[in-house]
């Protein structure tokens, strides 16, 4: 599938400032219950197609973009001062249409890298979907659905069934989706193709889903949620791009709990 066709127009900006956010202007008035509605019946290449499209034209709704920080940092040893940093994550995962009737998207990781790429921002990986969870204001107990799981209509009935729980509470929500992350678990996997997943977490802080790519990178169901994180760090006061913090030897220990870090991003 080729996404590339839906960047006709990127959005510059930078997502590192939760006070500066420029969005792209709205350019469409489907909301969330027309989402699905139209999605209804399509497959996943078509499904995906119709979000990537909405969400580039700015359909999301206004909470989503106020990114909240999540602070991090590796203690001192032996005298060494503890190194700290601070990331910005948006409050849910990613959904489209307006703030009275809006509706979270799973999607392919293709779909979800072009948008973080569009957006300047990045996926997160195992131990950062943890240190969001830890943060979070909000904790639903996970709910599992068994039928048609790669279903539109069940990708939206497990929104309703989210948001019921929610009960309009505001805030960073967490533990209600598996994460798509970036994990060398991708590149190491001996078969090609491949989608990490992470997360779900119990109420006891324990994950439903250990980090997995045994799914090809096409299926997507409805427990798949996609979190953007900017992709600007503060490192110890300074801003330092996400890659240059994975490549280093000491500070990828920040945002990674895995031997290796070397998985940036997906293609698509």
């Amino acid at each position: 599938m080729k996404y590339k066709c839906f960047i006709i127009l990127l959005f510059f900006f930078s997502c590192q400032s939760v006070k500066k956010m420029n969005w792209p202007e709205r350019n469409s008035q489907l909301n969330g219950t027309e989402f699905y509605k139209m999605a209804f019946g399509r497959n996943w290449a078509s499904r995906d197609s119709l979000a990537v499209k909405e969400v580039l034209n700015g359909n999301i709704p206004s909470f989503l973009k106020k990114f909240v920080p999540i602070h991090v940092e590796i203690p001192g040893k032996e005298r060494l001062v503890a190194i700290k940093a601070t990331y910005y994550v948006s409050p849910d995962y990613l959904s489209i249409g307006t703030d009275k009737d809006w509706a979270r998207i799973p999607l392919t990781p293709m779909a979800a890298q072009l948008i973080a790429d569009s957006f300047n921002c990045f996926l997160p990986t195992r131990k950062m979907v943890n240190d969001i969870y830890n943060a979070a204001v909000i904790k639903p107990e996970p709910v599992p659905m068994f039928a048609f799981r790669d279903s539109t209509v069940t990708f939206w009935q497990h929104h309703l069934i989210i948001e019921g729980q929610r009960k309009e509470r505001k805030g960073l929500i967490a533990g209600i989706k598996k994460d798509i992350v970036i994990s060398d678990k991708v590149t190491n996997d001996p078969k090609p193709n491949r989608v990490a997943i992470y997360g779900w977490h119990k109420q006891d802080g324990k994950a439903i889903q250990p980090l997995y790519s045994g799914h090809v990178n096409w299926y997507v169901d409805y427990s798949h949620g996609v979190r953007l994180v900017a992709r600007n760090i503060k490192v110890n006061g300074k801003w330092m791009d996400y890659t240059a913090v994975l490549k280093d030897p000491v500070l990828k220990q920040l945002l990674c709990d895995e031997e290796e870090c070397s998985h940036y991003r997906y293609t698509y």
